[in-house]
Protein backbone atom coordinates (compact mmCIF):
# COMPACT_ATOMS: atom_id res chain seq x y z
CA UNK A 1 0.00 0.00 0.00
CA UNK A 2 2.59 3.15 0.93
CA UNK A 3 4.28 1.68 -2.61
CA UNK A 4 1.25 2.43 -4.45
CA UNK A 5 0.85 5.64 -2.51
CA UNK A 6 4.61 6.66 -3.55
CA UNK A 7 4.09 5.88 -7.20
CA UNK A 8 0.26 7.91 -6.93
CA UNK A 9 2.02 10.65 -5.65
CA UNK A 10 5.07 10.54 -8.20
CA UNK A 11 2.41 10.43 -11.09
CA UNK A 12 0.58 13.71 -10.03
CA UNK A 13 3.86 14.90 -9.24
CA UNK A 14 4.86 14.48 -12.95
CA UNK A 15 1.25 15.48 -14.22
CA UNK A 16 1.46 19.09 -12.46
CA UNK A 17 -2.44 18.83 -12.10
CA UNK A 18 -3.75 21.41 -9.42
CA UNK A 19 -6.25 19.87 -7.18
CA UNK A 20 -9.35 22.03 -8.05
CA UNK A 21 -13.19 21.48 -8.33
CA UNK A 22 -13.81 20.64 -12.07
CA UNK A 23 -15.77 23.79 -13.69
CA UNK A 24 -18.98 24.22 -14.19
CA UNK A 25 -20.89 21.47 -16.26
CA UNK A 26 -18.08 19.38 -16.17
CA UNK A 27 -18.59 17.40 -12.39
CA UNK A 28 -21.94 15.84 -12.52
CA UNK A 29 -21.12 11.99 -12.87
CA UNK A 30 -17.86 12.53 -10.67
CA UNK A 31 -20.06 14.88 -8.30
CA UNK A 32 -22.60 11.76 -8.08
CA UNK A 33 -20.26 9.37 -7.85
CA UNK A 34 -18.45 11.06 -4.55
CA UNK A 35 -22.23 11.40 -2.73
CA UNK A 36 -23.19 7.76 -3.78
CA UNK A 37 -19.90 6.44 -1.89
CA UNK A 38 -20.68 8.89 1.00
CA UNK A 39 -24.34 7.54 1.38
CA UNK A 40 -22.77 4.11 0.99
CA UNK A 41 -20.19 4.71 3.59
CA UNK A 42 -22.98 6.28 5.79
CA UNK A 43 -25.52 3.73 5.74
CA UNK A 44 -22.88 0.97 6.38
CA UNK A 45 -22.22 3.08 9.47
CA UNK A 46 -25.82 3.39 10.53
CA UNK A 47 -26.76 -0.14 10.40
CA UNK A 48 -23.85 -2.13 10.09
CA UNK A 49 -24.07 -5.06 7.53
CA UNK A 50 -22.05 -7.52 9.64
CA UNK A 51 -20.48 -7.20 13.35
CA UNK A 52 -21.31 -7.53 16.81
CA UNK A 53 -23.02 -4.19 17.33
CA UNK A 54 -25.67 -2.72 15.33
CA UNK A 55 -23.82 0.74 14.45
CA UNK A 56 -20.17 1.62 13.67
CA UNK A 57 -20.46 5.61 14.40
CA UNK A 58 -16.96 5.96 13.68
CA UNK A 59 -17.95 5.41 9.50
CA UNK A 60 -21.74 7.35 9.87
CA UNK A 61 -19.58 10.15 11.65
CA UNK A 62 -16.80 10.07 8.86
CA UNK A 63 -19.24 10.46 5.91
CA UNK A 64 -20.97 13.22 7.84
CA UNK A 65 -17.92 14.96 8.38
CA UNK A 66 -17.01 14.35 4.19
CA UNK A 67 -20.42 15.40 3.27
CA UNK A 68 -20.17 18.64 5.14
CA UNK A 69 -16.82 19.46 3.00
CA UNK A 70 -19.10 18.73 0.14
CA UNK A 71 -21.66 20.95 0.99
CA UNK A 72 -19.06 23.90 2.04
CA UNK A 73 -17.43 23.47 -1.21
CA UNK A 74 -20.90 23.33 -3.11
CA UNK A 75 -23.69 25.12 -1.09
CA UNK A 76 -26.01 25.57 -4.08
CA UNK A 77 -25.81 21.99 -5.32
CA UNK A 78 -29.08 20.56 -3.84
CA UNK A 79 -28.54 17.21 -3.88
CA UNK A 80 -24.99 17.63 -2.14
CA UNK A 81 -26.79 19.48 0.50
CA UNK A 82 -30.01 17.12 0.36
CA UNK A 83 -27.74 14.18 1.36
CA UNK A 84 -26.28 16.47 4.34
CA UNK A 85 -29.67 16.80 5.43
CA UNK A 86 -30.65 13.02 5.16
CA UNK A 87 -27.36 12.33 7.14
CA UNK A 88 -28.20 14.44 9.89
CA UNK A 89 -32.30 13.72 10.04
CA UNK A 90 -31.31 9.70 10.14
CA UNK A 91 -28.49 10.20 12.77
CA UNK A 92 -30.44 11.91 15.19
CA UNK A 93 -32.09 8.78 15.86
CA UNK A 94 -29.31 7.47 16.68
CA UNK A 95 -29.58 7.56 20.86
CA UNK A 96 -32.45 5.79 20.28
CA UNK A 97 -31.65 3.31 18.21
CA UNK A 98 -30.17 0.78 21.06
CA UNK A 99 -30.99 -0.06 24.71
CA UNK A 100 -28.25 -0.10 27.35
CA UNK A 101 -26.25 -3.35 26.33
CA UNK A 102 -26.80 -2.51 22.65
CA UNK A 103 -30.06 -4.17 21.79
CA UNK A 104 -31.76 -2.89 18.47
CA UNK A 105 -35.03 -0.80 19.30
CA UNK A 106 -37.41 -0.86 16.36
CA UNK A 107 -38.47 3.18 15.23
CA UNK A 108 -41.88 2.54 16.42
CA UNK A 109 -40.42 1.95 19.85
CA UNK A 110 -37.84 4.61 20.29
CA UNK A 111 -38.17 7.28 23.16
CA UNK A 112 -38.15 9.62 20.84
CA UNK A 113 -37.22 12.19 23.52
CA UNK A 114 -33.89 10.91 22.68
CA UNK A 115 -33.64 11.89 19.51
CA UNK A 116 -31.23 14.97 19.28
CA UNK A 117 -33.16 18.05 18.30
CA UNK A 118 -30.32 20.13 17.21
CA UNK A 119 -29.44 17.52 14.05
CA UNK A 120 -33.12 17.67 13.33
CA UNK A 121 -33.69 21.48 13.48
CA UNK A 122 -29.76 21.46 11.13
CA UNK A 123 -31.32 18.59 8.88
CA UNK A 124 -34.71 20.61 8.26
CA UNK A 125 -32.97 24.06 7.44
CA UNK A 126 -31.08 22.27 5.14
CA UNK A 127 -33.83 20.38 3.12
CA UNK A 128 -35.75 23.08 2.78
CA UNK A 129 -33.41 25.21 1.51
CA UNK A 130 -32.58 22.41 -0.91
CA UNK A 131 -36.12 21.87 -1.48
CA UNK A 132 -37.09 25.71 -2.41
CA UNK A 133 -34.82 25.21 -5.63
CA UNK A 134 -37.52 23.17 -7.54
CA UNK A 135 -34.83 20.53 -8.17
CA UNK A 136 -35.38 17.54 -6.48
CA UNK A 137 -33.55 14.79 -6.53
CA UNK A 138 -33.17 10.90 -4.59
CA UNK A 139 -31.39 12.54 -1.48
CA UNK A 140 -33.80 15.16 -1.35
CA UNK A 141 -36.79 12.65 -1.45
CA UNK A 142 -35.01 10.47 1.33
CA UNK A 143 -34.34 13.38 2.93
CA UNK A 144 -37.88 14.67 3.34
CA UNK A 145 -39.12 10.93 4.43
CA UNK A 146 -36.87 11.17 7.44
CA UNK A 147 -38.19 14.58 7.87
CA UNK A 148 -41.52 13.18 8.40
CA UNK A 149 -40.72 11.06 10.78
CA UNK A 150 -38.54 13.04 12.80
CA UNK A 151 -41.50 15.65 13.08
CA UNK A 152 -43.90 12.60 14.30
CA UNK A 153 -44.65 13.43 17.62
CA UNK A 154 -44.91 9.31 17.99
CA UNK A 155 -44.97 5.89 15.67
CA UNK A 156 -48.70 6.30 15.43
CA UNK A 157 -48.83 9.65 14.34
CA UNK A 158 -46.95 9.59 11.44
CA UNK A 159 -47.93 11.34 8.30
CA UNK A 160 -47.61 7.48 6.54
CA UNK A 161 -49.64 8.59 3.64
CA UNK A 162 -47.20 11.14 2.67
CA UNK A 163 -44.38 9.04 3.10
CA UNK A 164 -45.75 6.45 0.64
CA UNK A 165 -46.16 9.48 -1.98
CA UNK A 166 -42.48 10.31 -1.07
CA UNK A 167 -41.79 6.55 -1.89
CA UNK A 168 -43.67 6.36 -5.05
CA UNK A 169 -41.82 9.40 -6.56
CA UNK A 170 -38.53 8.11 -5.00
CA UNK A 171 -39.02 4.48 -6.70
CA UNK A 172 -39.55 6.64 -9.98
CA UNK A 173 -36.31 8.46 -9.89
CA UNK A 174 -34.37 5.14 -8.22
CA UNK A 175 -35.72 2.02 -9.32
CA UNK A 176 -34.20 1.02 -6.53
CA UNK A 177 -35.50 -2.92 -5.29
CA UNK A 178 -34.58 -1.93 -1.58
CA UNK A 179 -36.85 1.53 -2.32
CA UNK A 180 -39.61 -1.00 -3.00
CA UNK A 181 -39.00 -2.86 -0.07
CA UNK A 182 -39.71 0.12 2.23
CA UNK A 183 -43.08 1.41 0.02
CA UNK A 184 -44.51 -1.81 0.68
CA UNK A 185 -44.27 -0.94 4.79
CA UNK A 186 -45.31 2.57 4.46
CA UNK A 187 -48.04 1.06 1.85
CA UNK A 188 -48.98 -1.40 4.58
CA UNK A 189 -48.83 1.36 6.64
CA UNK A 190 -51.90 3.13 4.88
CA UNK A 191 -53.74 0.62 3.08
CA UNK A 192 -53.03 -2.34 5.41
CA UNK A 193 -50.44 -5.63 5.71
CA UNK A 194 -52.24 -7.32 2.89
CA UNK A 195 -51.22 -4.47 -0.14
CA UNK A 196 -48.08 -4.26 1.81
CA UNK A 197 -47.57 -8.12 1.27
CA UNK A 198 -48.26 -7.63 -2.19
CA UNK A 199 -45.40 -5.22 -3.00
CA UNK A 200 -43.10 -8.21 -2.36
CA UNK A 201 -44.61 -10.42 -4.04
CA UNK A 202 -41.54 -10.91 -7.20
CA UNK A 203 -39.18 -8.63 -5.01
CA UNK A 204 -37.24 -11.81 -3.97
CA UNK A 205 -36.22 -12.02 -7.96
CA UNK A 206 -34.24 -8.45 -7.55
CA UNK A 207 -33.06 -8.67 -4.06
CA UNK A 208 -32.34 -12.46 -4.12
CA UNK A 209 -32.93 -13.93 -0.38
CA UNK A 210 -32.04 -10.79 1.31
CA UNK A 211 -32.33 -11.13 5.16
CA UNK A 212 -34.50 -7.46 5.05
CA UNK A 213 -37.02 -8.69 2.38
CA UNK A 214 -37.58 -11.83 4.91
CA UNK A 215 -38.08 -9.68 7.99
CA UNK A 216 -40.33 -6.86 6.08
CA UNK A 217 -42.39 -9.80 5.17
CA UNK A 218 -42.62 -11.17 8.81
CA UNK A 219 -43.41 -8.11 10.19
CA UNK A 220 -46.35 -7.50 7.91
CA UNK A 221 -47.37 -11.25 8.59
CA UNK A 222 -47.25 -10.75 12.16
CA UNK A 223 -49.58 -7.30 11.47
CA UNK A 224 -51.89 -9.53 9.46
CA UNK A 225 -52.34 -12.02 11.99
CA UNK A 226 -50.27 -15.51 10.20
CA UNK A 227 -48.38 -16.01 13.38
CA UNK A 228 -46.90 -19.08 11.86
CA UNK A 229 -45.64 -17.54 9.11
CA UNK A 230 -44.28 -14.59 11.01
CA UNK A 231 -41.96 -16.63 13.09
CA UNK A 232 -40.76 -18.81 9.61
CA UNK A 233 -39.46 -15.65 8.05
CA UNK A 234 -38.26 -13.98 11.35
CA UNK A 235 -36.27 -17.12 11.70
CA UNK A 236 -35.49 -17.22 8.15
CA UNK A 237 -33.80 -13.14 8.57
CA UNK A 238 -32.11 -14.39 11.65
CA UNK A 239 -31.04 -16.76 9.70
CA UNK A 240 -29.32 -14.69 6.84
CA UNK A 241 -28.09 -12.05 8.62
CA UNK A 242 -24.29 -11.32 9.57
CA UNK A 243 -25.37 -8.29 12.64
CA UNK A 244 -25.16 -10.05 15.46
CA UNK A 245 -28.04 -7.33 17.12
CA UNK A 246 -29.95 -7.48 13.99
CA UNK A 247 -29.95 -11.20 14.28
CA UNK A 248 -30.85 -11.27 18.27
CA UNK A 249 -33.72 -8.84 17.37
CA UNK A 250 -35.24 -11.49 14.95
CA UNK A 251 -34.88 -14.45 16.67
CA UNK A 252 -36.11 -13.22 20.04
CA UNK A 253 -39.48 -11.69 17.89
CA UNK A 254 -39.92 -15.25 16.35
CA UNK A 255 -38.94 -16.74 19.95
CA UNK A 256 -41.65 -14.40 21.43
CA UNK A 257 -44.30 -15.20 18.62
CA UNK A 258 -44.11 -18.86 19.22
CA UNK A 259 -44.87 -18.46 22.94
CA UNK A 260 -47.78 -15.94 22.65
CA UNK A 261 -48.29 -13.11 24.96
CA UNK A 262 -46.73 -13.49 28.42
Amino acid sequence: MAQRISRAKAKLKEADEPFALPPPGEGGERLRSVLHVLYLIFNEGYAASGGPDLARSDLSGEAIRLARDVHAALPQDPEATGLLALMLLTDARRPARTRPGGELVPLAEQDRARWDRRLITEGLTLLTGALRQGRPGEYQVQAAIAALHDQAASHAQTDWAQILALYDRLEQLTGNPMVTLNRAVATAMVHGPGAGLALLDGLGARLGDHHRLRAVRAHLLEQAGDTSGAIAEFQAAAARTTNLRERDYLATKAARLATGPP
